[in-house]
């Protein structure tokens, strides 16, 4: 979802950028010691579901999470081609799925924003397994609850971890999108074949 569908620029400035100023400001420390403390807690976390856990977060930071979802509202956009793209798969005769890491609260809050679940059969976010995309577990799991063919699957993310674990999967088509944060500088190469406007995928 986020880097793919939606822009990855709302959580870079929410995660990097406000998240440690809050923390900062409330527990009167230096930014720098805050992003120190922060960065760690996520390098510590990284690749498991407490990483993208709100309410993990805000139980470490003593932070109200969705609070400062809520400051960056005016950032949160589809990516380029993404909402092109999701209104041709709904004339077509293809199931759509949406699966992230992203906990629900935030899903709802982002979706409240760009209505975004309307345009999906159904939608999994990886803490109804508590497995991250990341583990081959995670697409068992789904493969189980929600049965799909693999090999007639097309599946497109931002992270190349993700992919790696979908491949693993047996799942046949896969995309890297090259360009997650608009304000970022786009990626030159991947493992897997690399696509910027998601729109270049209708025909």
């Amino acid at each position: 979802m986020d880097g793919t569908l939606i822009d990855l620029h709302f959580d870079s400035v929410l995660w990097n950028e406000a998240l440690p100023q809050a923390y900062a400001d409330l527990h009167n420390i230096d930014r720098k010691d805050a992003e120190r403390r922060l960065f760690d807690h996520m390098q510590t976390h990284e690749g498991s579901i407490t990483y993208y856990c709100i309410d993990r977060w805000a139980e470490f930071t003593g932070l109200d999470i969705m609070a400062l979802h809520q400051s960056g509202v005016d950032r949160i956009a589809y990516r380029e081609g993404s909402r092109e793209f999701l209104t041709w798969l709904q004339a077509e005769p293809k199931r759509v799925i949406l699966t992230t890491n992203a906990h629900r609260k935030s899903l709802l809050f982002k979706d409240t924003q760009l209505k975004l679940l309307a345009y999906f059969d159904d939608v999994v976010s990886s803490h109804d397994y508590q497995l991250v995309k990341e583990n081959p577990e995670f697409w068992r799991a789904m493969q189980t609850a929600i049965d799909f063919d693999p090999s007639r699957t097309l599946f497109i993310d931002d992270h190349e971890g993700v992919l790696a674990a979908a491949q693993q999967h047996g799942i046949a088509h896969l995309y890297c999108v090259s360009h997650p944060n608009s304000k970022a500088t786009p990626r030159s190469n991947s493992a897997f074949p690399l696509i910027r406007n998601l729109n270049a995928l209708v025909g």
